[in-house]
């Protein structure tokens, strides 16, 4: 079974920052390229970032101010978030991600909430 477990996520002020969690499954883990998504109210889901190997990827609004990496032992994929703007809030969730397209979209987990707000 597939499973995402987000967590994380909070009221942050702009500027702040968070860290987000997914652990998943170890069997999915091990074998794919991992990635986080988000969604806000009105708006579809997207790749934030993603990470294979050593190589990671990010969207052009998020570079140099996220960051993101995996604990192999932990089965757990994380994102560092600086600098945070209020148009980073959303649903952060994780799967495993293939160029960008969730390879287990009837999986998601409950996600993590991020508000960013004074």
């Amino acid at each position: 079974q597939v499973q995402f477990v987000e967590s994380g996520g909070g009221l942050v002020q702009p500027g702040g920052s968070l860290r987000l969690s997914c652990e998943a499954s170890r069997s999915v883990f091990s074998i794919f390229a991992m990635g986080w998504y988000r969604q806000a109210p009105g708006k579809q889901r997207e790749l934030v970032a993603a990470i294979s190997g050593a190589r990671t990827t990010y969207i052009d609004s998020v570079k140099g101010r996220f960051t993101i990496s995996r604990d192999n032992a932990k089965n757990t994929v994380y994102l560092q978030m600086n600098s945070l703007k209020p148009e980073d809030a959303a649903v952060y969730y994780c799967n495993a991600d293939n160029a960008g397209r969730p390879i287990f979209p009837a999986s998601w987990g409950r996600g993590t909430q991020v508000t960013v707000s004074s």
